[in-house]
């Protein structure tokens, strides 16, 4: 699995809606999932080593933000046709196992990963209060290993940013993950 980084944060580029399917038998879109401060939309699934790495820190930190004003939702785009882990019946398990604090939703035909320019798993998009982005860059320095504890927690800080004052941090580290598996 060759890594792939994400792009530079496009400074205000506006979120963009999306009608999915949650696991938890709801359909979510941006206005369900944001939070009156701002919103956090992930790529995720459920076979990459990268996620598998730092899936608890994800949960911890979507409920840190949750106080602060910031709602989370998680997106799997892969084809899970080659990943039969990404499979609708995991995606769901993975969830529940995991409590997520946060609906898990399934992008089948890939076009809002498309339309979002997510390139890989995890690959994070924080917006603000106004769903203008300001933040593209990675949850701590873990890689397909999870970081030593007490690292800086790079994806909650910028997002604490956000939520106080609706700007994210000029200097943002890429994420790296795997990449998005294209149909």
């Amino acid at each position: 699995m060759a890594s792939t980084p994400t792009p530079v944060c496009d400074f205000g580029w506006k979120a963009l809606d999306f009608d999915l399917p949650g696991t938890d038998g709801r359909r979510h879109s941006l206005a369900s999932a944001r939070g009156p401060r701002g919103l956090l939309v992930m790529f995720i699934c459920n076979h990459c080593p990268y996620v598998k790495a730092v899936l608890d820190r994800i949960v911890r930190d979507a409920r840190d933000l949750a106080p602060l004003g910031i709602g989370t939702i998680a997106i799997m785009s892969n084809d899970p046709t080659d990943y039969p882990e990404d499979s609708w019946d995991r995606m769901a398990a993975v969830a529940r196992e995991k409590a997520f604090p946060f609906p898990y939703v399934l992008d089948g035909t890939q076009e809002v990963a498309r339309a979002y320019g997510a390139v890989c798993t995890p690959d994070f998009f924080g917006f603000n209060a106004d769903l203008e982005l300001q933040y593209r860059g990675r949850l701590d320095e873990s890689r397909k290993e999870a970081a030593p504890e007490g690292v800086r927690r790079d994806l909650f800080e910028a997002m604490r940013s956000v939520a106080e004052s609706g700007r994210g941090p000029a200097d943002q580290i890429p994420s790296i993950g795997c990449s998005i598996k294209w149909k």
